[in-house]
């Protein structure tokens, strides 16, 4: 409105201006109460409630967004944030707890029924049915890292929307240890075509695809922002089916360096680290703002020696050699500060398969005499990589077995690197000794050998993560038949077979059992959240 047009609305217009000028002057002007008094009386704004971040730091980065891409520690870690199994184990007794699916029961010997939890949305906005737990299943049997497990399955009959079968096709004691595995991904989401006109489906390690940038999962979290290696950011998914927890958002920061995760934490940049290093426990348990948390784990920490590459590494008594001139206590009492378990195999005390008689056999005698038996007491040369951020120490164990290695004439030229850049290496097996480490996905002894000892069979997925091709078909009988056995005993007497097999044959080394260890600020249930398998679930994380 003009001034002029003001002007013509008479004596009441020029009062309301002035009143209003003299309002904003603070003058008085009519006003019954000094500037000051008017200030205290109005109301002050209340501060907007602070946002619940965790401030996370783990050794490493998950390598993708796609739960399938790969079958490891550091994907499942954020399955567990971004998606939502069938059902998982309880973080105190291991049991087995719903998820999406409310309950379950066993139809016949070869078919176990999933009800799903109504109204649960996708991070995409999409109701999740039973056709995207269906989607999930062909899509896990097409992926070279779980076809392997996934191999007994047949099937996934969808009932009704909220009413799934699990099908396999034999008898398989394991359904609901496998369906803890089963995150359903967004069948909708994740159909049709990207802007690169490549399937949004595809499943690939190496390039490119639309799962590894891209997901819409059930979980806690959504993943809103990420810079590989730098930073990915979670923000807590409104629709998240589960109450539970009270953290809004989590800003995760890969640290290698174990010095700088530590002093992290203890600085406060950070809230939460994984792993704690074995020098600084003691540190970490006395401070007085820090909790820790630590218990024993049943992940196996392994050399895989291939005799496909290196033609020394094919005779058993080479093999035997090398595994008698490895220190397991030492460098489990020197480089792990006795926070491990030094091995003679792969099964943990805990497992069926655990054979009693399999301890570590260091003796470097025997292993000279070995050498000599072998022709090879002059030793040979051979290439070995290791990742330098995946497991506790790993380097430094690395660079341990090269030394004990140079004892018996063996010339090891090592390279580690980043887990990000390891497995890639660890695939197309760039070396003639590899590290690996793996904790049993079903916990259950027979998981170990499906993967790590099974003759390598692109077709089935067993043996995915044999790199060094050890093959005996003995082995291959027993792991397969075990899947069926219905009698604990029998079951037990074959996969403790399996052990006594590898271990005359020395199929691989095996070092340790890693334990486990987490850290945190005090003010939070880290306790309640950590559990065996070494997946936080951090939709349950309260900070007060």
């Amino acid at each position: 409105m003009k001034l002029s047009s003001m002007k013509s609305a008479g004596t009441f217009s020029l009062f309301i201006l002035a009143t209003a000028l003299c309002a904003l002057l603070l003058a008085g002007c009519g006003a019954d109460e000094p500037k000051e008094q008017a200030e205290k009386a109005a109301p002050e704004t209340p501060a907007a409630p602070a946002k619940v971040t965790l401030k996370l730091a783990f050794d490493a980065d998950p390598v993708s967004l796609d739960p399938h891409v790969q079958l490891s520690g550091g994907m499942l870690q954020l399955s567990h944030m971004v998606f939502d199994p069938l059902v998982r184990y309880d973080s105190k007794d291991m049991h087995f707890v719903p998820r999406l699916a409310e309950k379950w029961e066993r139809i016949d010997d070869l078919t176990m029924r999933f009800f799903l939890r109504k109204g649960v949305k996708f991070h995409s906005g999409n109701e999740f049915t039973a056709e995207d737990v269906a989607f999930t299943l062909d899509r896990l049997k097409k992926s070279d890292d779980y076809k392997g497990l996934f191999e007994p399955f047949v099937a996934a009959n969808i009932i009704d929307p909220y009413t799934v079968d699990l099908v396999t096709s034999k008898p398989y004691g394991l359904v609901l240890n496998m369906a803890t595995y089963l995150f359903p991904i967004d069948k909708k989401f994740y159909t049709g075509t990207d802007d690169k006109g490549k399937p949004k489906d595809l499943i690939i390690k190496t390039d490119y695809s639309f799962a590894n940038d891209n997901e819409s999962g059930t979980g806690p979290f959504a993943v809103t922002s990420r810079e590989q290696g730098v930073k990915t950011v979670f923000t807590r998914f409104a629709d998240y089916w589960d109450k539970s927890g009270n953290v809004e958002e989590i800003v995760l920061t890969p640290i290698k360096s174990d010095a700088t995760r530590v002093a992290a934490l203890l600085s406060g940049d950070v809230d939460f680290i994984n792993p704690v290093p074995p020098q600084d426990l003691d540190h970490l348990g006395s401070a007085p703002d820090i909790k820790l948390v630590t218990m024993s784990g049943t992940r196996i920490i392994t050399f895989q020696l291939n005799g496909e590459r290196n033609p020394a590494l094919k005779d058993p008594k080479v093999r035997l050699a090398m595994d008698y001139a490895y220190d397991n206590n030492g460098v489990v009492e020197k480089i792990m500060n006795n926070f491990a378990t030094a091995a003679g195999q792969m099964s943990p005390a805990s497992y069926v398969g655990h054979n009693p008689a399999l301890t570590p056999r260091f003796d470097l005698e025997k292993a000279q005499a070995l050498m000599a038996e072998a022709g090879m007491a002059d030793g040979f040369e051979a290439t070995m990589i290791a990742p330098n951020n995946r497991y506790v120490n790993d380097a430094q164990i690395a660079e341990a077995f090269v030394s004990m290695m140079s004892k018996i004439n063996i010339k090891i030229s090592l390279k580690t690197m980043p887990k990000a850049q390891y497995w890639d290496e660890y695939d197309a097996q760039a070396a003639d000794i590899q590290m690996i480490g793996w904790h049993a996905d079903t916990e259950d002894s027979g998981n170990f050998y499906e993967f790590l000892s099974m003759c390598r069979n692109a077709e089935t997925g067993y043996g995915q993560y044999n790199s060094g091709n050890y093959c005996n078909a003995k082995v291959d009988e027993l792991t397969l038949a075990a899947q069926t056995e219905t009698d604990p005993a029998k079951r037990a007497a074959m996969l403790q077979e399996v052990e006594q097999i590898q271990s005359d044959e020395a199929g691989y080394i095996p070092l340790h059992w890693q334990n486990l260890s987490w850290a945190s600020k005090k003010n939070m249930n880290t306790e309640e959240i950590v559990n065996v398998m070494d997946f936080p679930y951090f939709g349950d994380l309260i900070i007060q």
